[in-house]
């Protein structure tokens, strides 16, 4: 039993013995990604956003639906821009923290 206390109070102190392939980098994770603006639902504080890949998520180039916070940056883009933007997952949810236009 002696031997076996300073051991488990060694794995519980030691780094894991695994390396987190998933997380980002800092540069893909403040990333901004290319779209093209399909769709805004104001009212429900959504854009349909046909995107290239999501580097910060690993995510393919596709079309989707995402949730905008806040809300008010639906404001600076119309129906066809073409726009830069920055995708996070936020309580389970793809959600735009920013997004411009592309001049």
């Amino acid at each position: 039993m002696k031997k076996l206390i300073p051991l488990l109070a060694a794995l519980a102190i030691a780094p894991p013995l695994y390396a987190d392939t998933h997380a980002p980098s800092a540069a893909a994770a403040s990333a901004m990604s290319d779209g093209v603006v399909r769709k805004i639902d104001a009212a429900n504080g959504k854009i349909t956003l046909k995107h290239g890949p999501l580097a910060n998520l690993a995510m393919p180039a596709m079309t989707m639906v995402f949730r905008v916070q806040p809300p008010a940056l639906l404001d600076a883009v119309k129906v066809g821009d073409t726009v830069k933007f920055h995708v996070e997952k936020v309580d389970g949810v793809y959600t735009v923290t920013a997004i411009q236009p592309v001049q």
